[in-house]
């Protein structure tokens, strides 16, 4: 494009003739890409609002929104079922742990009526939680939500590669081939090889054994389906850290505890976000029950079990109570 051509508000194109804001980022223009708002909304992330914008699902202040369109503080904007008024509300990220236990399902329709994730945590106005990452139906522990679309794909797009550690007990016990092959060469699944970063021993008694794997995907099911295909199945599969975030011991199955605004800030800034008040102090708080299922009460989780709660490494000054190391 042409220096000299006038660069409407709204409207830039692309190498390919299309319509594209990010060529508006050296603009000087009021307010933020509308884009951006959404997702600091807890609508999706940025990509996802600009489909949602390029397909007419969104309106502001009344009129089709279109792709490179900045809001200001005051502008009503409606996307979906949902309205937001821009500067209205605090947008500041929020981010919420819950131990998930077993039996649940991650996702807000499910044909079959399971018992939801999403019924179980605590009520927004004019915000929604998004997963970071989902749990399948039988394994239990980490579970991260946050009302920041953004964050949410950063922590799970795979050029970022997260780590996932998980405790997992099987039916059997792996020979050191085995352990060598899944660290070296990879096990061969139907969606193509899997490695993992790390493999501990953590022993067992009888028929079942505990390892500690770690590995930096999120394949659907692919921690069983690699034990699966080395012949042991998994009868325990409990995700314990996400990143740099662990799950707190305290947090006891089916209860929810939402992370200070120093912690906050300190996971968007290991994601390469900008929080609006990195100075805060963590005020570590008091989880809270959310409908523990009476068999998650009496359950003897095993001493390996027990050993995965608490904190997997460490820097500087530790973990706070709600598990993020610092």
């Amino acid at each position: 494009m042409n220096k000299k051509d006038k660069v409407i508000p709204g409207k830039a194109l692309s190498g390919d003739g299309m319509l594209d804001d990010e060529n508006l980022a050296d603009e000087k223009l009021p307010g933020e890409k509308l884009q951006k708002v959404l997702a600091q909304a807890g609508f999706g992330s940025r990509r996802m609002m600009e489909e949602w914008i390029a397909a007419g699902r969104v309106n502001v202040n009344g009129e089709s929104a279109t792709l490179g369109m900045r809001v200001v503080e005051g502008d009503l904007v409606k996307a979906g079922p949902r309205t937001i008024r821009v500067g209205e509300r605090d947008d500041t990220a929020r981010i919420l742990l819950y131990h998930k236990p077993e039996g649940e399902i991650v996702s807000r329709d499910d044909p079959e009526k399971r018992t939801s994730v999403f019924d179980k945590l605590p009520k927004l106005r004019g915000q929604k939680w998004t997963a970071i990452g989902r749990l399948d139906f039988n394994t239990s522990g980490l579970l991260i939500f946050t009302t920041s679309g953004e964050l949410a794909n950063r922590l799970m797009h795979p050029r970022f590669e997260v780590e996932r550690e998980y405790a997992v007990r099987v039916q059997g016990k792996m020979t050191e081939e085995q352990m060598t092959r899944v660290l070296k060469e990879g096990v061969e699944l139907d969606d193509g090889p899997v490695k993992f970063e790390k493999l501990e021993d953590e022993g067992g008694e009888g028929y079942n054994h505990w390892y500690r794997v770690m590995l930096k995907e999120g394949r659907n099911r692919v921690v069983r389906r690699t034990f699966d295909a080395l012949g042991l199945p998994v009868s325990r599969l409990m995700r314990v850290r996400f990143g740099l975030i662990n799950l707190p011991p305290q947090l006891k199955r089916g209860m929810t505890a939402e992370l200070g605004e120093g912690e906050v800030a300190q996971v968007l800034d290991w994601v390469g976000l900008t929080a609006d008040k990195q100075e805060a102090q963590p005020v570590p708080p008091v989880p809270r029950k959310t409908g523990r299922t009476p068999a998650a009460k009496n359950e003897n989780r095993g001493a390996a079990a027990n050993r995965s709660t608490r904190g997997v490494r460490r820097t500087g000054g530790g973990k706070s109570k709600t598990g993020v190391k610092r």
